[in-house]
């Protein structure tokens, strides 16, 4: 559990970063994939290779139609898609870390928004990238559904060998709700882009929201004591 405590706090730095939405996105993340993975998955899928049988005594047979029957170990899948789904968050949380140590970078925090926004909003497109792959990956890999039995063909086998899976039908289970989980991430992430892109950069500090009208001093001209106004803010990084 040690490696994954190291990934949790280092998404849970984004938050400082992340709209409301995104934060739904790190709930789902931590409970429902880092977690349920962490402690579920490696029970379901340890005897994935020792549990696969097949009727030969034929040497060679057996990891020949294991490595037919899944070119990837569904948990070294499931981790490696975690770890891939986390990279853009790190690696942005140590960017602004980066920048925030920068002299002269510090500033107010709407101008730390303002420079980082682009990051973060490309971090989260990088990350709805990564999550419709691995999907489609899934899909194309195992398909939604663990059969319990392979026929292998494959040299060095000297004839069709019936081959079986352990636990097909807890594996099909943990795969339908590692897929559904990860449709909520995806949702959550589009969520997440629209809302960056709806409210826009933050203000630049120093601005007013609204004009401030007072009377003109002695030998200025009508108007001139009106201050100058940015546009209205159209929110922050942050909710």
């Amino acid at each position: 559990m040690g490696e994954w405590g190291f990934l949790s706090s280092l998404l849970d730095a984004v938050q400082e970063h992340s709209p409301m939405v995104g934060r739904f996105w790190l709930v789902v993340m931590l409970l429902f994939r880092i977690l349920v993975l962490a402690t579920v998955g490696s029970d379901v899928f340890e005897d994935e290779q020792e549990e696969f049988v097949c009727n030969t005594q034929q040497p060679g047979c057996k990891p020949v139609c294991y490595d037919d029957a899944f070119p990837i170990s569904h948990y070294r899948f499931l981790v490696f898609h975690v770890v891939v789904l986390s990279a853009p968050a790190a690696l942005f949380v140590i960017f602004a870390v980066h920048q925030a140590a920068k002299p002269g970078h510090g500033g107010a925090p709407s101008q730390r928004a303002r420079r980082l926004q682009p990051f973060y909003v490309g971090s989260v497109v990088v990350r709805i990238a990564a999550e419709l792959g691995f999907l489609l990956g899934q899909a194309l890999l195992y398909g939604f559904r663990v059969q319990p039995l392979f026929v292998c063909h494959r040299r060095p086998c000297p004839h069709h060998v019936d081959c079986f899976v352990s636990r097909p039908t807890e594996k099909t289970v943990f795969i339908h709700f590692y897929f559904v989980v990860g449709l909520v991430s995806a949702l959550l992430s589009l969520a997440e882009l629209a809302h960056l892109l709806r409210k826009g950069p933050p203000p630049r500090a120093g601005c007013c929201h609204r004009p401030q009208e007072r009377g003109a001093a002695p030998g200025q001209p009508a108007g001139a004591a009106e201050e100058p106004c940015c546009p209205p803010p159209r929110g922050d990084l942050t909710v």
